[in-house]
């Protein structure tokens, strides 16, 4: 009976967070399966040229991600302003040119990175592939920052549907056009890695466009560069930047590494990241939901919905990837088999799966307790414990792991489970000590 009223006294909180996090999810889901389709066509052309992009991909994401970063603190400082009563809308201009400003600095750290790529150990017959395909996608950059930007301002007003509309049409955009691009179709030959790289910038750039239509309406040209704004932005998002850097590093890390020695170690590697990263989206979309809600009720300083909502989204995320777990042990060779039945890659893959089966749930917890410390600002202390996790637990761990026991993927993603574990610890004890501040500051 105490079970069913604490879930009735809850329903609320669930459907809230589920109504919310929904749209996240499609949009979440929508940009990793882009991603999918490109391994999907990448496998089916070669496994070089799913290797080349394996680690062309780890090379762009290493400098893309810290503008995302950057830009994830604009849902959370406008929901804030929300929570708080305040004008939001005169500071579209201002994010629309900080983007841009982020665009121009990354791209440009892409270009800069083209030359260095000979010069990093890779097989010789995947180094032009690679540069190509980093060289066309630096370009790519200036639309996916402007869909990012206005995404999450659109997000802070709880607005989804429309940018996950372009989702959906760019999925499948992005198919037809890479997979025409990269086989040849009619009179267009052929192109491999350069169709690929092709259709993300052409794909990337109307997305752009489109939602920036969308947004006219709410744009104030009077306002063109708040610096009161940009510094919030700034203060929020650089230890989300940091960290986003250092945790797609400590994975990006590892594909670079294994490809150092073999190219069939990064395109594996890539596919099972692509296999748990799907998995993953939803509780990352949870912990977005929860961040806008405890953002929302920190502006307003209401302790026990902060609680409420944080434990209803955090215990949604840990059930789902219980689920995904024991899909993983299940029927790991069926869902490796979607992207290649490639005998030596399904042999490398099948224990990195089984492995991943065991740290999915910590990997959930994490995320929405990170969630819950975005969302009451303390983006600081989230971007600390997340580099503490991978870089002074998990990675060293399963570096020793990979080539001291030699015990190569396999030894890496140990230690990748490793630091899942060492990031839930940490968050909680972190959140426990906050609630327990608010509550005397509250008084609630």
């Amino acid at each position: 009976m105490q079970l069913v009223e604490t879930l009735n006294k809850y329903k609320n909180y669930f459907t809230e967070i589920i109504s919310l996090s929904l749209p996240l999810i499609v949009g979440n889901l929508g940009q990793v399966m882009i991603g999918a389709t490109d391994v999907f066509i990448a496998a089916k052309h070669s496994t070089n040229t799913l290797a080349a992009i394996s680690i062309a991909n780890s090379i762009i994401f290493c400098v893309l991600v810290v503008g995302i970063g950057l830009m994830s603190a604009i849902s959370i400082v406008i929901s804030n302003y929300r929570g708080n009563r305040k004008p939001t809308k005169k500071f579209l201009m201002t994010i629309l040119n900080y983007s841009m400003l982020l665009a121009v600095i990354f791209c440009t750290i892409c270009l800069l990175m083209v030359p260095l790529i000979s010069k990093m150990g890779f097989e010789s017959e995947l180094v032009p592939m690679i540069k190509e395909y980093v060289f066309i996608c630096a370009f790519s950059l200036f639309g996916m920052y402007l869909y990012q930007c206005l995404k999450e301002f659109l997000l802070a007003y709880e607005i989804v549907n429309f940018p996950n509309l372009i989702l959906v049409a760019a999925l499948v955009l992005n198919f037809v056009l890479a997979y025409s691009l990269v086989f040849g179709i009619g009179p267009i030959p052929g192109l491999g890695v350069i169709g690929l790289a092709l259709a993300a910038f052409i794909v990337r750039t109307l997305m752009g466009l489109i939602l920036l239509g969308y947004c006219l309406g709410m744009l104030r040209l009077k306002n063109p560069f708040d610096k009161n704004l940009i510094k919030q932005l700034l203060k929020v998002g650089y230890p989300i930047g940091i960290a986003m850097l250092l945790e797609f590093l400590g994975f990006n890390l590892i594909t670079i590494l294994v490809g150092r020695e073999a190219g069939i170690l990064a395109a594996t590697h890539n596919i099972a990241v692509t296999i748990t990263s799907s998995a993953y989206m939803i509780p990352m979309s949870i912990s977005a939901a929860i961040a806008i809600k405890v953002g929302y009720y920190n502006g307003a300083k209401i302790l026990s919905e902060i609680k409420r909502y944080a434990l209803s989204g955090t215990l949604m995320a840990v059930l789902f990837m219980a689920a995904c777990s024991i899909l993983l042990v299940t029927m790991p060779r069926q869902i490796f088999e979607i992207f290649t039945d490639n005998k030596q890659m399904l042999a490398l893959g099948m224990p990195i799966l089984h492995i991943a089966a065991y740290y999915l749930m910590f990997d959930g917890l994490q995320v929405s307790l990170s969630g819950i410390l975005k969302g009451l600002k303390m983006t600081k202390i989230a971007s600390v414990t997340l580099i503490a996790g991978y870089w002074l637990f998990g990675l060293p761990f399963g570096y020793m792991l990979a080539y001291h026991y030699k015990m190569s993927l396999n030894g890496f993603w140990i230690g990748l489970a490793v630091s899942f574990l060492a990031m839930c610890t940490l968050f909680l004890f972190v959140i426990y000590k906050k609630f327990k501040y608010l509550k005397k500051i509250y008084q609630n």
